[in-house]
């Protein structure tokens, strides 16, 4: 079991690394190491969550919820997420919504492996790569559109 568990926060830790990589390299506010982290602490915490509380959880008297830790992680990455979003107001631009919204689903994608969901973590992953070049790959053809 401890075996399946290290797995699934290595899954976790590489996917997250992925994304982060891929921030890194558009030179964005979260690289490597913020996804890294989110990606990884978020399994821990669904692993945790799901499994460290077996014993209190086999009490017929009590109910526990383990979706509860997983819902507080969404939460909580709001907080990191707010954190790269900027007004600048002389030049009336929000920057670092799509850092955010990549924390945010890292943090998703953790919380996928945790939960044993390779597949779905995995393929997640791939879109939001996707997502994040192919937006890159036609934000550019607009711009050189914009300029002529």
């Amino acid at each position: 079991m401890e075996l399946d568990f290290l797995l699934r926060i290595f899954c976790a830790a590489i996917l997250g690394g992925i994304i982060g990589l891929e921030r890194e390299y558009r030179a964005k506010e979260a690289g490597f190491r913020t996804h890294f982290l989110v990606a990884l602490g978020s399994a821990l915490f669904m692993i945790v969550s799901a499994y460290g509380f077996s014993d209190a959880m086999n009490n017929e008297l009590q109910r526990w919820d383990v979706s509860r830790v997983a819902a507080q992680v969404v939460s909580g990455i709001g907080f990191i997420g707010a954190g790269t979003i900027i007004f600048r107001k002389a030049e009336n631009i929000v920057s670092g919504l799509t850092t955010a919204a990549g924390l945010w689903v890292t943090a998703a994608m953790g919380l996928a492996c945790g939960g044993g969901m390779y597949v779905l973590a995995i393929g997640s992953t791939v879109m939001v790569l996707l997502g994040l070049e192919a937006f890159n790959y036609f934000l550019h053809k607009f711009d050189k559109h914009r300029k002529e």
